[in-house]
C-alpha cells in the first residue's frame, strides 16, 4: 500500500501590486508552484469611494489576485509567513486593511496528467 503524502492547499488573496514580492518569498522558501488568477472582492476594507467632477464614483469589488498552491505540510508555516511578510503594504511593518487573506485547505490527493505521479512528487 501507497503511504499517503500530507499535503495542504494554501490559497491567499492578495493585492496585485505585490505578486512579485511574494513570489520571489514563497521562492526563497521552496514553493515555485502556484496558480495565479484575477479576482475582485471586498472584505473589512469596503469598497473604495472617488470624487469626479460629475459627483462621486464608488467601487465596490476592488481587484486582487488569488494564488493557489499545494505544498507538504512542511512548507506550508514557511509559505504562510513568505505571503503574510511580502503582502504587507504597510510603511512600518504594519498591515493595512485590503492587503489579504491566506486560507489552508486539506488536500487528499495530487496526480501528475502528464506522468501519473502521486502525492508529494506530483506537486
Amino acid at each position: 500500500m501507497r503511504e499517503v503524502s500530507k499535503m495542504k492547499k494554501i490559497e491567499a488573496i492578495i493585492r496585485p501590486e505585490v505578486l512579485e514580492s511574494v513570489r520571489v518569498a514563497l521562492e526563497k522558501k521552496g514553493v515555485i508552484s502556484m496558480t495565479v488568477s484575477e479576482v475582485q472582492g471586498r472584505g473589512r476594507q469596503k469598497g473604495v469611494c472617488l470624487q469626479w467632477r460629475a459627483g462621486e464614483y464608488c467601487v465596490e469589488f476592488l481587484p486582487k489576485l488569488k494564488l493557489d498552491m499545494i505544498v507538504d505540510d512542511d512548507l506550508v508555516e514557511p509559505a504562510i509567513e513568505a505571503i503574510a511578510h511580502a503582502a504587507k503594504t504597510g510603511y512600518d511593518g504594519e498591515g493595512k486593511y485590503g492587503d489579504g487573506k491566506i486560507f489552508i485547505y486539506p488536500v487528499e490527493e495530487v496526480v501528475r496528467v502528464s506522468t501519473g505521479e502521486r502525492g508529494k512528487e506530483a506537486i
